[in-house]
């Protein structure tokens, strides 16, 4: 078996190298999105109450958002990555945190969540299937927003009462989103699913 030699085994790795970086320089830059912590305009509970309440972990999320990719529509029933866009936080992690943050705002008592701490007792335990958490076509105006679809159940941890049981199903539009959305709205669709949050945080506040 023959040797390169090695000048020509150094314009070989010299032209690989520059073909790498030539491919490396042409790819956009990564843009990192997150849930903000707050919604614009979220009134906060006009009382407050000595109940106690704890979200079970975990908060299903369908399996295909277990990813850093925010997923669009494609077709009938594909799905691909925006592109460029990576979610900065897991939503497994982003929703459940979120979720106790706007019901506490809510209802007007602290949310915990699992384990507890020592010493506190629950006296209603809520525990939240989401059903759909999807990037969706065909909103007001014709744009992309998020579909939400999730139920939920709120229990006696004493079992004194029977569990209350709700289910709900909306539309988020994305302010500032198209069917043709771009890297550069990808704000708008977190903007959307914190929206979504926020309202399914109202609807399941009203399960008392």
């Amino acid at each position: 078996m023959k040797h390169m030699p090695f000048p020509a085994m150094t314009r070989l790795v010299t032209g690989v190298a520059a073909l790498l970086a030539g491919c490396a320089a042409a790819l956009p830059p990564i843009t990192w999105v997150r849930l903000p912590a707050e919604v614009p305009g979220a009134a906060a509970a006009a009382t407050r109450s000595t109940e106690v309440w704890q979200l079970v972990a975990p908060v299903a999320l369908p399996g295909h958002l277990d990813r850093d990719a925010l997923l669009v529509p494609t077709g009938a029933a594909g799905v691909q990555p925006l592109a460029s866009v990576r979610w900065a936080e897991p939503l497994r992690d982003a929703v459940p945190r979120l979720l106790r943050q706007d019901l506490a705002a809510a209802w007007g008592v602290p949310v915990w969540a699992t384990p507890l701490p020592p010493g506190v007792l629950p006296t209603r335990q809520l525990r939240v299937e989401v059903l759909a958490l999807d990037v969706a076509d065909g909103m007001a105006g014709g744009g992309r927003g998020v579909r939400l679809h999730a139920r939920w159940s709120v229990a006696d941890p004493q079992g004194a009462q029977p569990p209350l049981v709700g289910e709900a199903a909306f539309d988020t539009p994305a302010t500032g989103g198209g069917a043709g959305v771009a890297t550069s709205d990808a704000q708008a669709l977190a903007g959307a699913h914190r929206l979504a949050l926020q309202q399914l945080a109202l609807r399941i506040s009203a399960t008392r």
